[in-house]
């Protein structure tokens, strides 16, 4: 079916999303495990009818969807919550985000000793967790609590230490393969860099639009104005290199601690689009994931998948215990930190583009194709797992409105 436009293929998406919707809802499992399902059937793994070209052009229905996502983990982050959660929001993200990273690190480094560098990269990527997902079953149950508003919180922050660590894992690995030494300045001062731009990015329209749209009353107009800043924040985000996510979600952040009335118009307004491009955003991820992979990537891709979950579980709960979290949190924050896709694919395509060229041979290329492997295999598992997690913590939570 590559001889589809873009837009059969979106009108195809959105008739798929609506038939999930029906269907999860009657058996009892989150919508978005359902997006990521029908999304390998139809995706590359099997149907093939949402083929790899395809999926290239609807990279900006993703990336708009991103921005959204950013834009409302943001608006969870009032003065308020961090008044009460600061503490344990920073501790929790810290440790798992590290702890996953040193687990991965160091169980894929005994495997394999002599490539210290694959398990550095490898360690970096386990680190991020995709926000997409659990954001979505937040809204999908209505969960309203301590707990999901760490989790927001925590999967909005995550993204900039697991920014930090990779550029980190990304230099050292660098000077092994060249065999150089390690620039100790650029390991810490271009990450740093990075968030500090893309937080400046967020907040400076944060700032703006809040000035411009204050007084605005009628739904329409205000759509306009959050699509037209989220999109710039997210061009200005993609022309200098920075993280359109932490941007946004500095955007968001700022608007609803200036203005409580003009955030809640935004949500109320982004509740009849987000559905839509939600749907397409995890129907295209499913479809770009390869169940294929499994033979290929073996015991190391295990090792991978229990050291990441044990990491993220495990160092949750240290993070909580250590910032003296609600006990609600300490209990189940870390399994809502399993899925993924999203940031962790936009690390692995970082890889493939430092380290697939020619300037580190066919070591460079095994690697990027190593990290790719294991990366989508295991995004299989944690996209259809996650949510189901994440569900039940907030069920056991007592958080569900639904």
């Amino acid at each position: 079916m590559s001889e589809l436009n873009t837009l059969i293929y979106l009108s195809l998406a959105a008739l798929i999303a609506y038939v999930v919707k029906r269907t999860t809802g009657k058996i009892g499992i989150p919508i978005v495990t359902g997006y990521v399902l029908i999304g390998i059937l139809f995706g590359i793994s099997l149907l093939r009818i949402f083929n790899a070209e395809a999926l290239d052009r609807l990279d900006i229905v993703n990336d708009f969807a991103l921005g959204i996502i950013g834009f409302t983990i943001g608006t969870e982050l009032r003065r308020e919550v961090f008044d009460k959660l600061g503490k344990p929001i920073l501790l929790i993200a810290l440790f798992e985000s590290s702890v996953a990273f040193i687990l991965v690190t160091v169980l894929i480094y005994l495997l394999d000793p002599s490539k210290i560098y694959q398990a550095l990269i490898l360690g970096a990527v386990a680190s991020a967790t995709a926000p997409a997902a659990t954001v979505y079953v937040i809204q999908q149950y209505k969960a309203k609590g301590p707990l999901s508003s760490t989790i927001l919180a925590v999967v909005g922050i995550d993204d900039a230490f697991a920014l930090i660590i990779f550029v980190f894992a990304a230099v050292i690995s660098k000077s092994i393969l060249k065999a150089q030494e390690i620039s100790w300045l650029h390991v810490f001062i271009t990450p740093i860099l990075e968030i500090i731009f893309s937080i400046v990015v967020g907040t400076l329209s944060g700032f703006v639009f809040s000035g411009l749209f204050r007084k605005v009353r009628y739904p329409d107009d205000l759509l306009l104005g959050i699509a037209a800043f989220i999109l710039l924040i997210l061009g200005v985000s993609q022309k200098f290199h920075l993280s359109g996510l932490l941007a946004t979600m500095a955007f968001g952040t700022v608007v609803s601690n200036i203005n409580s009335m003009l955030t809640n118009r935004s949500a109320k307004i982004l509740e009849g689009v987000s559905p839509l491009l939600f749907a397409y955003f995890f129907i295209f991820a499913g479809a770009h994931l390869d169940v294929g992979l499994l033979p290929r990537i073996g015991f190391m891709g295990l090792i991978y998948l229990l050291a990441r979950a044990a990491g993220k579980v495990g160092g949750a709960v240290l993070g909580a215990i250590l910032g003296k979290a609600p006990s609600i949190v300490k209990k189940y924050v870390g399994f809502a930190l399993i899925p993924q896709v999203g940031v962790a694919i936009a690390l692995a395509i970082m890889v493939k583009k430092e380290f697939g060229g020619s300037e580190y041979g066919e070591v460079g290329m095994l690697l990027s194709s190593m990290v790719i492997n294991i990366l989508l295999f295991t995004t299989v598992v944690t996209e259809v797992v996650g949510p189901l997690l994440t569900k039940y913590t907030l069920t056991k939570a007592g958080e569900r409105q639904d």
